[in-house]
């Protein structure tokens, strides 16, 4: 019975192992959801929102009211002596007598409560904690578009190195086949030697690049694993196509939009530097204003030429203050003024900044279409090209079994051909990332 109850936990607990270990399986747009939200690089984009929103908070606390308390506790190890005249206890005049004043011990505790009354740099401090907080949400926006990008490049690599293994298996199986037949012609003397020479280093090098490729798929997987936020080596199924991929991202009428570079999040980002040397501006201004504080403070304290602070019938003296504390800058040797002109000069650096990111952004859009409108018109070609290569092989190879073609000849139109199927699925690779940098340069992003 133990046995039975033995096996039986055996097999749950290998059941939770094993599908705790099953494969995940994306499409791309999947995998790009999955990475915004595992992708440590946008959760460390989200923690700094988080962190913006709690210092917002942490200045906009500081100009509300503040209680602060305090508890001394004082004992003279040896008390201070103080000389006054004798005559003051009927001594000889002239003379002095040794007087101890106070006790030996006393407990002082006080609470303070203070709040602002004006202070001009609290108020530009309320505005750079909302500034702050929006250059926090742009970053994540642009982290967001960075993640989505390497994703979708990650992706596409992985796809690539899918199909082009399939490609050279399938072309490893038909040289291997040729060369067999080849082989027995020979022997036959029906063929030169040269012939399967030839066959034989087109062979092994198609090999070599299948077996470079299968470790390269290894590494596109590892890498799109990271992009992910996964493990690095956890087994991941991508269930969308190189082909389909592509079908899907050509869109030509992206390449028509106008786009406004004040819609895009660089230029949204390089606003908010401009914005935030203003602040820094007012900052300096606010420098020159009075401040006005106030405050009110009560207390306790205890006196005892020994530790009695804790009797009931211990003394306790109270205490209570009000108080206003207003502060006028007068003169400060012109710092406040270099401060100020400091900060004019930063700000006129931003504004020329500002200016210079739009018109990057604007030739940044146009580089991004026209990498695009090439790459689906190369795709276009070399899918034709593909076609042509693969109907000319055909040709070759039926013109040399029949013996009115030459091995070099076939050799040259096998070569083209494994040049236009590695051609094909680079075109379609880069119609796909070329698609995602310029909607991410764009922000046009169509979940």
């Amino acid at each position: 019975m133990k046995l039975k109850h033995l096996l039986t936990l055996i097999l749950l607990v290998s059941g939770q192992f094993f599908a705790q270990e099953s494969p995940k399986a994306f499409s791309l747009q999947e995998a790009i959801d999955f990475a915004l939200e595992n992708n440590r690089t946008a959760q460390n984009a989200i923690k700094d929102i988080d962190a913006a929103v709690e210092r917002k908070w942490e200045t906009t606390a500081t100009g509300l009211p503040q209680i602060n308390a305090t508890v001394d506790y004082q004992n003279f190890l040896k008390q201070q002596v103080s000389l006054i005249p004798a005559e003051f206890f009927g001594g000889n005049p002239g003379e002095f007598a040794e007087v101890i004043f106070g006790t030996k011990q006393s407990v002082n505790a006080t609470a303070t409560l203070t709040q602002k009354i004006f202070d001009g740099s609290y108020l530009v401090g309320l505005q750079s904690a909302k500034v702050y907080l929006q250059i926090s949400k742009n970053a994540k926006v642009k982290t967001d578009l960075e993640v989505r990008k390497r994703v979708i490049q990650a992706y596409g690599n992985v796809l690539m190195a899918e199909e082009s293994e399939k490609i050279l298996k399938d072309n490893v199986e038909t040289l291997e086949k040729n060369l067999s037949d080849i082989r027995k012609i020979y022997q036959n003397g029906l063929e030169e030697e040269e012939s399967v020479e030839q066959l034989e280093i087109t062979l092994s090098g198609v090999k070599s690049n299948l077996n470079n490729i299968t470790r390269l798929k290894t590494l596109a997987y590892q890498m799109l694993n990271i992009t992910l936020g996964l493990d690095v080596y956890s087994e991941t199924v991508l269930t969308d196509s190189l082909e389909s991929l592509t079908n899907q991202n050509i869109d030509l009428t992206l390449i028509q939009a106008n786009f406004n570079p004040e819609n895009t999040i660089d230029f949204k980002i390089a606003e908010n530097t401009k914005i935030s040397k203003e602040l820094l501006l007012k900052f300096e201004k606010s420098k020159a204003l009075p401040t006005l504080n106030t405050f009110i403070n009560g207390g306790y304290v205890g006196f005892s030429n020994s530790f009695t602070f804790a009797d009931r019938d211990q003394k306790w003296f109270g205490s209570s203050l009000f108080g206003v504390s207003l502060n006028i800058p007068i003169f400060s040797s012109l710092q406040r003024s270099s401060a100020t002109q400091r900060a004019k000069i930063e700000l006129e650096k931003s504004k020329a900044d500002l200016l210079e990111t739009e018109q990057q952004i604007k030739l940044q859009i146009a580089s991004a279409k026209s990498n695009y409108e090439f790459a689906v018109e190369d795709y276009q070609n070399k899918r034709q090209n593909l076609n042509l290569a693969e109907r000319i092989e055909k040709k070759n190879e039926t013109k040399f079994f029949e013996g009115i073609g030459s091995s070099f000849e076939l050799r040259q139109a096998q070569m083209q051909l494994y040049s236009a199927q590695q051609e094909y699925l680079q075109s379609m690779l880069d119609v796909i990332n070329n698609k995602a940098a310029l909607e991410t340069a764009t922000n046009a992003i169509n979940n």
